[in-house]
């Protein structure tokens, strides 16, 4: 018999780096300022403020997420976003134009061109979405290196179309799908310096989780206090899976978003309206009295013989009144919908493999402001 040392043993396998929790450090209250020194002067510029109101609140945003330790960091500018926008009403106020005219000519003639209009404005609006993503991407920077972006926009314009059309057939059935499909050509043509990104979700795993959504999305429509419930998880949903399949090299994100976690924010939103609403008829009704006891008119005959109609003060003090509840509703909804769900959505993601994005060279050129001009005109623009 012979025996065979077996030699030392073996050492344990080196464990990977741990998770790396994404964090926001924002204040509220200066978030609150901003948007709400923002809403005064998009009422003393009427409304071209918004382009710098949007670079503020996108620095903002960006500055005070961390990863790692460090913040990410937003380089664009209002000035952009302004030319941008002028540079799409040039080409959009026209087709608006032609079709008005049409739409005088002849009114058989303008039911006629009401779809190709449809159809022209979807792939217009999807082209100006895939743009604007490119150039908020290659505005964003993150330890030195830029994000960025190649792909053509009238390339996902059309299998955003083809999408459509086959989400349209099947009633809504095949999202999940198309999601997938287009999300995958934009990361793949998305980078970080000269690490590619790609996506790994599957449509398969987000009709899996919001398909019973589908089917309560008729009901809700019927009774409406169900929307937010219903929506609000589908964002959740949503927000979750796509989160779960980007990937950067074999740098990975995970999300635990609840499917209830944003539920609560779109029906404060409703709250806020609600009550502002009410605030404003209020206000309608002491305007009202205000105008009609300077005319020297009783209040009840003041409205009984429609003078309120031809009444030139009270249409100014409407007017304004009107203004302020718009400006007030928005400030709402950026601290919800954009302060508030960033929140949300960036204290439930991880980052995974962090050190696979330790030793990336810059590349990437900055692209125009144009794709955000056009999603601004057509109102399709995000974060």
């Amino acid at each position: 018999m012979s025996w065979t040392p077996s030699g030392p043993p073996s050492p344990p396998p080196v464990p990977g780096p741990p998770p790396m929790p994404v964090a926001f450090a924002g204040d509220r209250a200066d978030f609150f300022r901003l948007v709400q020194r923002g809403a005064g002067l998009e009422l003393v510029t009427l409304g071209f403020y918004r382009f710098w109101l949007a670079t503020d609140i996108r620095r903002h945003l960006w500055s005070h997420t961390e990863i790692d330790g460090d913040a990410a960091e937003y380089t664009g500018r209002g000035k952009e976003l302004l030319i941008g926008f002028l540079v799409a009403m040039a080409i959009l106020v026209p087709v608006y134009l032609a079709y008005f005219l049409a739409g005088l000519e002849a009114e058989r003639f303008k039911a006629f061109a009401s779809f190709p209009l449809f159809v022209f404005f979807y792939v217009f609006g999807q082209f100006a979405i895939y743009r604007a993503r490119r150039y908020r991407l290659t505005r964003t920077v993150w330890r030195g290196v830029r994000f960025w972006m190649s792909g053509s926009g009238w390339a996902y314009a059309a299998r955003a179309t083809l999408w459509g059309l086959l989400v349209m057939v099947t009633l809504g059935l095949a999202l999940p799908w198309r999601n997938a499909a287009l999300e995958r050509y934009k990361m793949r043509h998305s980078f970080y310096g000269d690490l590619q990104g790609s996506f790994e979700g599957r449509g398969w795993e987000f009709f899996k989780r919001g398909w019973w959504l589908w089917l309560l999305a008729p009901i809700a429509y019927l009774v409406w206090p169900m929307a937010p419930f219903v929506y609000g998880a589908f964002r959740a949903v949503e927000w979750r899976w796509w989160l779960s399949g980007i990937r950067f090299g074999g740098v990975r994100l995970e999300s635990t978003l609840r499917k209830s976690a944003l539920i609560g924010l779109y029906w404060k939103v409703i709250g806020w309206i609600a009550f502002l609403a009410a605030v404003f008829a209020a206000y309608l009704v002491i305007c009202s009295a205000l105008v009609a006891s300077m005319s020297g008119t009783p209040f009840e005959q003041f409205f009984k013989s429609q003078e309120f109609l031809k009444s030139i003060p009270l249409l100014v003090l409407a007017g304004l009144g009107y203004l302020m509840v718009v400006l007030a509703i928005n400030v709402v909804m950026r601290v919800y919908l954009m302060r508030d769900l960033w929140v949300r959505i960036v204290g439930s993601t991880i980052v995974l493999d962090i050190g696979a994005a330790a030793n990336v060279s810059a590349r990437g050129e900055l692209a125009n402001a144009l794709g955000e001009g056009f999603a601004d005109g057509l109102d399709v623009a995000g974060f």
